[in-house]
Order: C-alpha cells, then structure tokens, then sequence
C-alpha cells in the first residue's frame, strides 16, 4: 500500500510525546511490512527538509500554523501525482481537514484526545474561549461524515458529542524495557509523578494533595519527573521531602518508576496516558484521575481511578500506598496496553477498512 499520513509534528520536534511515538512505531512498522509511508509534518531546527526515518519518508514543511496550509499546496502540486492509496489525516486540535481537499483518494481521520478544558490552560482568554466553544466544536463538526480511529473509549465518546459517530477505537501500544532484574522498592512510602511540568498536567495537585498526607504519612517522599515551563516554579516551591529532577535519562526515568509504590497521573485530560503503563510494566500502579484517557489507561493497568481533585487524591494516598506496600503490585504485560506490532496490525485493518481497501495485515 502506498500510504499518506498528515501530522503537525513529528519525534525530532522539541514538544513531541505520546502522540508521536504511537505514529513512529506504527509507520516504522507498516514500512517494514513493504508498505510506502509518506509523513508529511511542520519544520523542525536542523531537521532536513525530507529524510528516510526507519524506512518511512518524512517531508517537513511549514510551522505550527502553517503545516497545514503548506500540506495542502503539497498535495495539490505533487502528492496528489504519487498514486497514494489512502490518506490518514492526524488530528491534533487544529485539523488538515484533509477530506476536503484530497480527491480520488479515501481519508481517515485518527484522533488521541480532544483538546476543550485544555484550551483554558494553554490559552490566554479570550482566544481560549473561542478556541473551546467555537473553533474545536466546527473543526470536529466537519469530521461527521469522515470515518475516525482513536486510542481509546474516552476520545472516541469525546467526539462523539461533536456529530463524528464513525469512531473505531484501536489499541495503544507499549514496549517495556528490557530490563532481567528490577529493583527493590524504596524502603518509604514512595510517590513518583511523571509528565512535563505544565499545567494541564496538574503538578501542583500533587503537591497540595501530598502536603496534606505527611501528618498520616511522615516519611513519604515525592519525586516529580519530566521538564517543562514550570519546572523552576516548582522547584522554588517544593518542600524538602519533594525531589524535583526535571527531564531525566530513561533508565533513571524507569528505575524511579521501578522504586516507587505508586504512580500518580493527574492531567485534565489525555488521550491514553502512556506514562501510567510504562509504570504498570515496571511494577508499579497508578492512582489516576477520572478524566478521559487516563480513566481507560489507568483501568486497563489495574490501578484506582478517583475523582480528579486534591481533596480526592489526599484521601486516597495513605490507604493505597499502604496496600500496595504490603501487596506488592506485579508488572503487567505491556503496562495493560499492547504489543507495538499488534498496534500495527489493528491501526492497518482498521483504517484500510474504514477506507473501503482490502486489509493487508502488517507481519
């Protein structure tokens, strides 16, 4: 199959994550099956304009904002005369709409979250307003009569409530580490949070919430994970018993996982929450909130789901980490999601289904 993908930004771009990697290993899979993947994607610093990457071709143009309108004019003066056989438009947010201006091929859509209670964080008002309630709700509108895959029952409900009812949910994908001996739990009560330090992730949930349980809990520790906007911010005001490392190598990254009694994710919203199974693989469960994606990734790596709240999570620690102390959780296989190739496979049947071609399934 001769495949087209659309994504606003690929692995080499500085603010890649989940969504990114779902992709990289979904296309570096499907080109070694034979298939000829095309990723056309916005401009990175000392990134070449098109490169092979793991067999795949990427084609880099245009910015944040303008990728999408760069993509179009690719596709009207070259792509459209490369014989692609289906389309697969990325929807992150601010959509290619592709479906409106590829012709004679088929076009799938595929979505990891909505962005709604995200644009109040990200975006000064008014714009955030009228990114919630005006702009989000017309692009996913005009999707109604494009057929959609997405990661999980949460995103796929999500845009259901915006008239896109041909949802088909795949599966998300993890690889563990190969790691042959993992190490012993720290010998106090352990928390570990690990997301970039913005704040739709919610940091300073967890450092309300644990602040509250030292009087029941007088020796917990608390490391905090991953860079980002406020990571000075949260250093200047953690308290002693709080470590916070900012971006860290990932072997240090999953051996604090692996020491840790619990996980705790506390994001407005995502599309699976990946963090959450690469804990689950190492042995450790999560405390997630009851919000769309982690309520799906937390359940599926048998953690505990609570109401997305301080309050609600300062009551929660002291009996979980007590239980999980004396219990100790199992690493799950792949962190409750999938092989990356079973992925592949699913992604593959799906969208050449949706696409009305016969499924050639990835090996």
């Amino acid at each position: 199959m001769r495949i087209c993908v659309l994504t606003w930004r690929d692995l080499k771009h500085p603010e890649a994550g989940g969504a990114e990697v779902y992709t990289e290993q979904v296309l570096r899979r499907w080109a070694e099956a034979g298939h000829e993947v095309t990723m056309v994607t916005s401009r990175v610093a000392d990134a070449p304009a098109a490169e092979f990457v793991d067999g795949y071709r990427v084609l880099r143009m245009g910015g944040k904002y303008t990728v999408y309108r760069q993509a179009r004019a690719w596709w009207q003066h070259t792509g459209s005369q490369k014989g692609f056989d289906v389309v697969l438009d990325m929807i992150n947010t601010v959509p290619f709409q592709a479906h409106r201006w590829v012709k004679g091929v088929p076009t799938v859509g595929f979505i990891h979250q909505t962005c709604e209670e995200i644009w109040a964080i990200n975006t000064p008002w008014p714009a955030s307003t009228v990114g919630r309630y005006l702009l989000e709700p017309y692009w996913l509108r005009d999707y109604r009569d494009v057929p959609v895959l997405a990661v999980s029952a949460s995103t796929r409900d999500s845009i259901r409530r915006f008239g896109v009812q041909d949802v088909t949910v795949v599966p998300e994908g993890y690889e563990p580490p190969t790691i042959e001996n993992l190490p012993a739990k720290e010998d106090v009560p352990t928390l570990v949070w690990c997301a970039r330090v913005v704040d739709y992730k919610r940091p300073y949930d967890v450092l309300e919430a644990t602040s509250r349980v030292r009087t029941q809990i007088p020796d917990l520790k608390v490391w905090m994970i991953g860079g980002g906007p406020l990571l000075e911010q949260l250093r200047a005001d953690a308290p002693p018993w709080m470590e916070v490392l900012g971006f860290v190598d990932q072997d240090e990254k999953f051996d604090r996982m692996a020491r840790a009694h619990v996980h705790v994710a506390t994001s407005v919203r995502e599309g699976w929450g990946l963090v959450v199974s690469e804990a689950a693989a190492l042995g450790t469960p999560t405390i997630g909130y009851d919000v769309p994606g982690l309520r799906d990734s937390t359940r599926a790596a048998n953690g505990v789901v609570i109401p997305p709240s301080p309050d609600a999570l300062a009551d929660w620690l002291p009996p979980s980490l007590a239980y999980w102390r004396e219990h100790p959780f199992a690493p799950l296989p792949y962190g409750g999601a999938h092989s990356w190739d079973t992925v592949a496979t699913e992604v593959m049947t799906a969208m050449l289904a949706k696409a009305g071609l016969t499924a050639t399934p990835v090996k």
